[in-house]
This record gives structure tokens, C-alpha cells and sequence, in this order.
């Protein structure tokens, strides 16, 4: 079955029907030599030299970029969105249908109160409320509204929370805002009473923050002018004075804080992608006197979290690889006083705690399946909660109370909507709390979802988690969407979202590739996807597909790769080395300029990111081998087929000219490849549009391409030329 359009997206060339024609960009030789190597970069001027500038208001970007980019964006409407307009707004209105438009979390109780997130009819951004602990899951008892973000939202074209808290005696609330998608928050603190503000902004915030323990101050990480967290302050609610607690000098790690379980400690963290450097002090402490846990050790990584008044840490310590669980009186000064609780268990990955007051919660993961297990603190006994699914996922719900004996967490399959239980530690009843709605209807009994397993170029199994309606065919002809990320030990949980249905209602085989590079079959798995060996990463994805092939998942030549961010890496990669696999790419906010982006030290991610890919200012070795898969470096004649590629003008992850530097090099270098779209969000960052609805169109922009690459929209042909 094929979807209809008003438009064809390859028109006939006559002089009245012909089709825009693609931006060209112009090239101007810019020679950088490095470690004894040199490369022509042609498009390093769609780099703004005031980039900084641009992430906080995007308005002053240099007009020659900005022209540019609108062309592309003119160029992608007439040619891709116009011609799949219907086919769109169809896939819109099916997974708007999904959504249950005043949905609400479950509350969680602090104190004398129920908090929860709620949103209205037809409004695409939260509403913070709470209502009386007695009545908390009584959804008819009078509420108060905190925060409204569809009001806050108002005159702005990109709005997100980050943290949001109350004092600790429930009088004020603080919260994150960022209204730009830089990831540059302010946070403000509001009488909960009054409705007024009670200080002044926080601003060139990071999005997370703490309460001090008596609530007259708000500790949070300031952002240099890089981006980069590098300092926590204390925010003196009366005064209005911030005082410098603590500040990491290395360009490599980035400061974070969190609280412990029991709210009496607050963290501080500093922490590149391998190695972790814990702090703390007590949280109504009136000037903080930092304690640090243990120094930083290169490549040794830890977590730390407060119970029954000794440091549970979650460490890789003595090639602990899979990590293990130790503890630490909090007077520790160095490693030698950790004492080991759970030891290494090769094969189990141990993903972190949470601490109840008798109850210790850790999440593990073994042949790619979490599980949550439970141990007492009385006696040491353990037990553990899993699901019987082939694939599934699981998470701990950190809760507000300590002392409570229920524990909350939430399940979700590929075909099972997400489920919040809350567990009585004591009884070990399980009391269903809320399953996901899918108001248009959703019958898990009609799908299938499995776990297959893809030998790799050396023998390797893959892991691939499937998700197909019953009735579609494993005979070679169905169209698969080949899903990827694989990096950073991020492991794609295999959980549910409503929006791929209307792909997988179209016949789709909806697949994720678990690559090296990721964690789904532990530690080592990841290790095996970076540095050196980051090429596997791009093998297992084309293997994983090839297999999907051979066994009848997929029909040959309908096979479109999706993966965003480092899984935009994925996608340029695999482009150039098996072009011929795909039928479409979707790279979202791809990092496709690894060699560029990892040799300029001004970029908040490039420091810290050293020990993912190298360092190509410093090794010719790292230099070669990142230049050698490089998808912007390694662009080649090539039957490249139909590429749909986004970026964010504000990102600061992937900044907007790496994916645009691609596409112009793309259209030069590959001519007879293609078609390429490129489209850049001109008022949103690294994660798309901002409201929930919004952000369902873009998506929905992707499949309606999806389709179109494999034939199934009438008369838009995205074939190769």
C-alpha cells in the first residue's frame, strides 16, 4: 500500500514543473595543519566565529550563514515537507491520538504534600502541582498549581524545565528554565503563597540544583562561556551573594550535583566519560567545607550514595569491569578504607543504587535484561524483581521520602505501554499505580516483539531488539527501520513509544541495533566500541542489518537507518562504508565532524570527549584513526542513497554547522547520490522542538521520509538517480 501526496518530490524538469534547485554552498580553501597532518576544510566558514554568541540568541548569526541555512531549510519544504504534507499531518494526528492529552504523572508524597506533573487539554508543556499527601491519589481532591509552563511558555519560541524543587519546608519553589535550547538555564525561586518571586535569577546555570538543608540557599553549577559546568555556587536567598563552593580548573570534567538519598548530604561531582571524582558535605552545613571521597583516580569511575551512615559506592575499582558495590565510613580518606560488599561479577553490569531506609535498591543489567534487586538492611538478604519479556525495560523512580518501605518503578516493553508500580519492601506486593493510556487504542496481543542475535564481521553477536505487528511477514518483504546509537555506554532501552506504531502499522519491522559502544551485554561491550575500536560500532550496525536481510526481517533495498546525535556519527559512517545497504539515512544533530569538532578546545563537549574518541591535537595515531571514519572527511563519490539530516541552531552538543558542512559536501563530492535534506531547527537546540506536540511533528517528518525512501508514498520518488 502506497500514501498519497499532492505533490511529487521529483518533479519533471520542464520549465514549468521543475524543482528547486539545491543550495550550493561555496567552497573556500581552509587549510589546517596538525600533528604533521593537513586537511582542506571548504566549509569551515559556515562556522560563525561568534558561536557563543549565537547559542544564546541565535538573532545575530552572520548573514551569509544565515542565508545559507534558510535555503536549505526552503529547499527541504518544497521538496520533502510539501510533497508529504497529508502523509504528515496523517502521522501527526495518529500519534497525537496515542497521547492522552491531560495526562499526569503518578504523585510522589514529601512531607505533608503529593507532588506531580500534569498536563492540560491541548497544551504542550507541564504543569507543576501538588495536593494534600492524604488525598495523593485521589485525582478529584483540590490541587495547587506551582508552575504552569504552558503560561511560562507564552511569547517564546523554545521553552524547557530543567530542576525543579521545593524547600525543605515547602514554602518556596525553585526551578530551571531555558528559553533558547542552549542549555544556558536561569533558575528562580518563588513564594509559593504570594506567587512572587523571592530573589533575583540565577543566571548562566546548568539545569540542576540543590536546596540547602535549612532552605535559605540554592546551590547550583554555573556554565562558562564555553558552555561547560565548571563551578558550584551558593546562592545566598537573602542576600542575593553567590559564594564560590567549589571549582574544577581541568577542561576535561564537568561538575554536577545531586543529593543523598536521605537528603542529608550534598554531592559534588567532577567526572570526565572515564574517570570520577566524588565530594560532599552536610547539606544544612552554612559554609560548606568540601570533603572529597576519593581523588581522582585516571579510568577509575565511582557513584556514591548515604545509607544507614556509611558511603555505598558503586565503583570499577581493582578491574571491577562490570563494576561492584563497596562501602565507606564517611570519614574515609582514600580507597584503602573501602570495604567490598558485592564483588565483581563478570557478565552482570551494576548500573546503581537507591537507598530506603531499610532497603538498599541496586539495578543491574545480565544479557542485556535489567532487573532490580533488594537487599535489607537488618539482615543482608536479597531479592530480586524481573519480567518474564523477552525485552523489556526497567527503572527505578528515585521517591522524595526515606523512610517510606515502598519502593517505585516502571516497566515498559516494546509492545507493553510504560507501567509505575510501587513495591512494598516489606510485604513484596506489587500495587499497580497507572498504566500508560493510548486513548486511540493499543492491543500489545497484536504485535511481537523479540530478541535476535547478529554475528558481527568477527563473529560477535549483536543483540536486536524487533518490534512487528503479527500479521506482518518474516518472508523478505517488509520494510525495517534499522535504529543505532553506540556510544558512550548509552544503551537504547527497549521500551515503548507509541510514535513507532504508525510505522510499524505500515508494515515497518522496527529494529534497534544494540552495537558495541553501548553497554547492552555489560562494560566491556562499550570498551569494545571506543578509541581503537570504534570502528566495530559501525560494523555491528551493518551487520545487524545485513542479517535482517538474510533471515527474512527485511526486504533488500528497504532497509532506513535512523540514529541521532553520536548515533548521527552511526549514520555517516555506515553511509560511506555500505552505501548500498540503505535505502534511506536519517542522521538527526549527527556529530559527523569528529576530526574538527575533537581538535577545537573551545567547544563545551571536545576536552571531556578526549577519552571517547582521542585526541587529535596532541596524537597523529588518534588523528588517523578518527580521520579515517570521519563521515565528513571521508565523503566520497558514492551511490549514496536519500538522506533526511536535522540540527539545532542553538545546540551546544553538536553545533549546527556540522551537520550543514556535511550536507554541503555531500551535494559536491557525491552528485548522483541523494537526494539530502537538510533541516535546521532555526530556534531550538540539541533536542528538537520543545513542546510535546511539536516535537511529534518532527518526528513525524522522519517517518513520513522513512516511507517515502522505501515506496510507500505515491509519487514521491526518493531513489537514487
Amino acid at each position: 500500500m502506497t500514501e498519497k501526496t499532492d505533490l511529487a518530490a521529483a518533479p519533471a524538469a520542464d520549465a514549468s514543473t521543475a524543482a528547486p534547485v539545491a543550495p550550493v554552498a561555496t567552497r573556500l580553501h581552509h587549510e589546517i595543519t596538525q600533528v604533521g597532518r593537513t586537511r582542506n576544510d571548504p566549509y569551515h566558514w559556515l562556522k560563525d566565529d561568534s558561536w557563543q554568541d549565537v547559542m544564546r540568541d541565535p538573532s545575530v548569526l552572520r548573514a551569509d550563514i544565515r542565508e545559507y541555512l534558510e535555503a536549505e531549510n526552503a529547499y527541504t519544504k518544497a521538496m520533502l515537507e510539501d510533497p508529504t504534507a497529508g502523509l504528515r499531518e496523517a502521522l501527526f494526528q495518529e500519534m497525537k491520538g496515542r497521547i492522552k492529552e491531560d495526562d499526569s504523572t503518578v504523585p510522589e508524597i514529601d512531607g505533608p504534600f503529593a507532588y506531580y506533573t500534569r498536563f492540560r487539554e491541548g497544551g504542550e508543556y507541564p504543569i507543576i502541582a501538588r495536593r494534600d499527601a492524604a488525598d495523593a491519589f485521589n485525582p478529584e481532591a483540590p490541587e495547587t498549581i506551582l508552575l504552569d509552563g504552558d503560561r511560562m511558555a507564552e511569547g517564546t519560541d523554545y521553552f524547557s524545565f530543567g530542576g525543579v524543587d521545593t524547600s525543605p519546608d515547602h514554602k518556596q519553589i525553585a526551578y530551571a528554565t531555558d528559553t533558547q535550547g542552549s542549555e544556558f538555564y536561569q533558575i528562580r525561586v518563588k513564594d509559593i503563597a504570594s506567587g512572587g518571586d523571592t530573589a533575583a535569577p540565577i543566571r548562566d546555570a546548568y539545569g540542576s540544583f540543590e536546596w540547602s538543608g535549612g532552605g535559605d540557599a540554592i546551590y547550583w553549577v554555573h556554565r562558562d562561556a564555553n558552555a561547560r559546568p565548571d563551578a558550584v555556587y551558593r546562592r545566598n536567598l537573602a542576600t542575593g551573594e553567590d559564594h564560590l563552593v567549589y571549582e574544577e580548573k581541568d577542561p576535561g570534567y564537568f561538575v554536577s550535583l545531586s543529593k543523598s538519598s536521605d537528603k542529608t548530604v550534598i554531592f559534588i561531582t567532577s567526572g570526565s566519560h572515564t574517570t570520577s571524582e566524588w565530594h560532599w558535605f552536610p547539606a544544612d552545613e552554612a559554609v560548606p567545607q568540601v570533603r572529597t571521597i576519593a581523588e581522582r583516580v585516571t579510568d577509575n569511575e565511582y557513584s556514591v550514595d548515604l545509607w544507614d551512615g556509611r558511603f555505598y559506592i558503586t565503583t570499577n575499582l581493582g578491574g571491577a569491569v562490570d563494576f561492584k558495590l563497596m562501602r565507606a565510613p564517611m570519614d574515609a580518606t582514600s580507597r584503602d578504607q573501602w570495604e567490598e560488599i558485592i564483588p565483581h561479577r563478570p557478565g552482570t553490569l551494576l548500573l546503581g543504587t537507591h537507598a530506603q531506609r531499610d532497603y538498599l535498591a541496586r539495578i543491574e543489567r545480565e544479557n542485556g535484561l535489567p532487573r532490580i534487586v533488594i537487599r535489607s538492611r537488618t539482615d543482608g538478604s536479597e531479592h530480586t524483581i524481573s519480567f518474564p519479556e523477552a525485552a523489556y525495560d526497567l527503572d527505578l523512580e528515585s521517591g522524595y521520602e526515606y523512610d517510606t518501605p515502598v519502593l517505585r518503578f516502571e516497566y515498559a516493553s516494546p509492545t507493553t505501554p510504560d507501567q509505575v508500580f510501587d513495591y512494598d519492601l516489606n510485604t513484596r506486593e506489587r500495587i499497580l499505580r497507572k498504566t500508560r493510556e493510548v486513548p486511540s487504542g493499543h492491543n500489545p496481543e497484536d504485535y511481537v516483539a523479540e530478541r535476535v542475535m547478529a554475528p558481527s564481521w568477527d563473529g560477535v553477536e549483536v543483540p536486536v531488539t524487533l518490534l512487528r505487528r503479527k500479521d506482518t511477514p518474516v518472508d523478505g518483504t517488509a520494510p525495517v527501520l534499522l535504529y543505532g546509537y553506540g556510544s558512550y555506554g548509552i544503551t537504547i532501552p527497549a521500551d515503548f513509544r507509541s510514535g513507532r506504531l504508525s510505522l510499524v502499522d505500515r508494515g515497518f519491522v522496527y529494529a534497534i541495533v544494540h552495537p558495541r559502544g553501548g553497554m547492552a551485554k555489560g562494560y566491556q561491550w562499550y570498551l569494545d566500541g571506543k578509541l581503537d575500536k570504534k570502528t566495530n560500532t559501525f560494523r555491528d550496525f551493518i551487520a545487524a542489518g545485513h542479517y535482517l536481510i538474510d533471515h527474512g526481517y527485511a526486504a533488500p533495498g528497504k532497509v532506513v537507518a535512523h540514529g541521532g546525535s553520536a548515533g548521527g556519527l552511526l549514520m555517516g559512517a555506515v553511509a560511506n562504508m555500505d552505501p548500498d545497504l540503505f535505502a534511506g539515512i536519517i542522521a538527526a544533530v549527527p556529530f559527523v565532524d569528529v576530526i574538527n569538532t575533537m581538535s577545537d578546545e573551545s567547544l563545551p563537549l571536545t576536552p571531556p570527549e578526549w577519552p571517547e574518541w582521542g585526541n587529535p591535537l596532541t596524537s597523529a595515531e588518534d588523528y588517523d584513526r578518527i580521520a579515517a571514519y570521519s563521515p565528513y572527511d571521508n565523503v566520497g563519490d558514492k551511490p549514496y542513497p536519500a538522506m533526511f539530516i536535522t540540527g539545532g541552531l542553538s545546540d551546544p552538543r553538536v553545533t549546527y554547522w556540522e551537520p550543514s558542512k556535511w550536507v554541503a559536501r555531500l551535494r559536491h563530492d557525491a552528485p548522483d547520490g541523494g537526494p539530502y535534506f537538510l533541516k535546521i531547527n532555526m530556534d531550538a537546540g540539541h533536542g528538537g522542538a520543545s513542546g510535546r506536540f511539536e516535537g511529534l511533528k518532527e518526528t513525524a517528518t522522519e517517518y513520513a521520509f522513512a516511507l517515502a525512501a522505501v515506496g510507500k508514498v505515491e509519487d514521491v520518488v526518493l531513489t537514487r538517480k
